[in-house]
């Protein structure tokens, strides 16, 4: 069945339960729909952009007091008070996420808990938030004078949010900025090699993820007209998380699949427990536990996800024409392009680049190689922005890059490939080629979730197109990046930095993996390359390869520049043939 029929149908399920399900029924249906709203912002932070956070409870918390207090103490309109809870969690969540973001491993969650628990507490102390006790008489929303009092009326509400919130995240994800933050996970070195600045696409989700959680903390003050801090602890927090996970945290109807699970299994266990084991208790928390340790072992993705793995998954169309995207103008033949001047890195005591120095001059093809350990990689991460050099300089177009970071360096018209490969596993082979032009794209976060980027998505998926062509990969567009072998994610990583559109092209053992018929397809690609204008640097072991492609060499040996000069010169340097070559 295809997934939109699916989805068409849930739909409609949503629209016609307040009329065949009993009024108890519906009062929890209104619960899963504010659930799903915060374990759909947890799914976009934790699931997709792989930051873990056990405090959105406390946004939700910040939503319902902001209107609950201004509604009830100073008279204001909820509809006036929403944009106000947005804003006043817009600037705690920015805040809150540039300081706790910057924390890694297990210092993340725990900071999370830490501020959860503080704005717990606050919203208990403060006397005019009423304390423990909370604020009573919040008035009802109106909608053109009529005011939603019943729950069935609240209802259509709330899900006309939660399904607007749904197919703006969805949209947000499939775009520009989305591939970025489905790379998060990846780490940051991958995605400042193409533009994305890491830090700032972090913070933008949390902040997302929080406001998630204020629209529903404003919906549930006005759908129970009272707020007290209890529902706005650290358990709840918990128990969000624990809905994102179980539902799917890489999948937006995940979130409310896992609402509805944990909601009514909560709802049911409460109920039947007792009356098996004879007294009461929250031993439903036991069970979930349980549960959680099975799903973990059978469906580590969440359900949603394994239940996926049984629906055909629909191709997806992409666009027969589109305007193509602008194109750098390449510096003339033999004008400098890289000059590496005395460049030194230094890790402690260790001494990985030794005072090297080289250039690059436009379309021109250098080959950098040596023995393992002889600081290739490093000299690359060096010219990349990936390390910062110790000493020396490096100057790319004339422009110094030390200090430099590697998102600002790549907007320079400088691309790589990896070592080992980088690609988002979870992703297409068209989606992760399509990362790379993310530069070439101009639409931020909220026109690709109201879809106003639909231009700008159709013109970087055609480009993507056009360098998998470009690399004889156009058949596997649609397969997960992780289906291909090695040497064929070798060659996606290099039509990902061509889709960057480069001036320098650094390719980083590109031949590793490849099989002879392969290596010459390669070659005959980056001959092409230099014949349209592009330079290339490149390190690899594969002295056949290297031999018959590069017009020049530069080797290194313990971090030292060995030789330079024309391949045959290179290759008959004794020097070279006892470090590297052999005789």
């Amino acid at each position: 069945m295809n997934p939109r029929i699916l989805v068409a149908i849930v739909v409609a399920v949503i629209g016609i339960a307040p009329q065949i399900a009993p009024p108890f029924y519906v009062t929890l249906l209104n619960y899963i729909g504010l659930y799903s709203l915060v374990a759909l912002g947890l799914v976009l932070l934790t699931g997709v952009a792989g930051q873990t956070s056990f405090g959105q409870a406390a946004f939700v918390g910040l939503g319902a007091y902001t209107t609950a207090v201004l509604t009830t103490q100073y008279g204001f309109s909820p509809w006036i008070t929403l944009p106000i809870a947005l804003g006043i969690t817009l600037v705690i969540g920015y805040v809150l996420g540039i300081i706790t973001l910057s924390m890694g491993g297990h210092y993340l969650p725990l900071a999370t808990i830490a501020w959860g628990i503080s704005l717990f507490f606050l919203m208990g102390t403060i006397e005019s938030f009423g304390g423990f006790t909370g604020l009573t008489g919040v008035p009802p929303v109106s909608i053109f004078g009529f005011e939603l009092l019943k729950e069935s009326h609240f209802y259509y509400f709330i899900w006309l949010v939660v399904l607007a919130a749904l197919w703006c995240v969805a949209n947000l994800l499939d775009s520009r900025p989305g591939r970025a933050i489905r790379a998060l996970k990846q780490g940051s070195t991958m995605i400042e090699a193409f533009g994305v600045h890491p830090g700032r696409m972090k913070t933008a989700v949390f902040v997302i993820a929080a406001l998630l959680a204020c629209i529903s903390g404003w919906l549930y003050a006005h759908l129970q007209r009272f707020v007290n801090p209890t529902p706005f602890g650290i358990n709840q927090g918990i128990e969000y998380l624990f809905m994102a996970v179980v539902g799917g945290a890489t999948s937006v109807w995940g979130a409310v699949l896992g609402a509805t699970l944990i909601t009514l299994l909560k709802t049911w266990l409460q109920d039947l427990l007792p009356q098996i084991i004879g007294e009461a208790g929250q031993f439903e928390i036991i069970v979930f536990g349980i549960l959680l340790v099975v799903m973990l072992q059978y469906a580590r993705d969440g359900l949603l996800p394994y239940l996926q793995h049984f629906v055909p998954q629909a191709k997806r169309a992409l666009p027969a024409a589109a305007d193509r995207l602008q194109h750098r103008t390449m510096p003339v033949a033999d004008s400098p392009v890289l000059d590496v001047n005395t460049a030194r890195k230094t890790f402690g005591g260790l001494v990985a680049v030794n005072d090297v120095s080289f250039n690059v001059n436009a379309r021109e093809v250098v080959g950098l190689i040596g023995p393992n350990g002889a600081g290739k990689s490093t000299c690359f991460n060096l010219i990349s922005g990936a390390l910062d050099a110790t000493s020396g300089s490096i100057k790319f177009m004339g422009q110094e890059l030390i200090g430099q970071t590697a998102s600002t360096i790549s907007k320079l018209g400088l691309a790589r490939t990896f070592q080992h490969v980088k690609l988002v596993a979870t992703m297409t082979v068209v989606e992760n080629v399509a990362l790379g032009a993310y530069l070439r794209g101009t639409k931020g976060i909220l026109a690709s979730a109201l879809k106003f980027n639909r231009e700008d998505e159709a013109a970087a998926l055609a480009e993507a197109m056009r360098q998998l062509e470009r690399v004889g990969l156009a058949a596997h567009a649609h397969d997960a990046a992780s289906s291909l072998p090695l040497g064929k994610q070798r060659i996606v990583e290099i039509a990902r930095a061509l889709a960057s559109d480069p001036i320098l092209l650094l390719l980083d053992e590109p031949a590793a993996g490849l099989r002879f018929a392969e290596k010459e397809q390669l070659a005959k690609l980056i001959r092409g390359l230099k014949d349209e204008g592009m330079t290339v640097l490149l390190v690899e072991h594969d002295m056949d390869f290297v031999m018959g492609l590069v017009d020049r060499l530069v080797v290194l040996n313990f971090g030292q520049k060995l030789a330079q000069g024309l391949p045959e010169a290179v290759q008959a340097d004794p020097a070279v043939r006892e470090a590297y070559l052999g005789a």
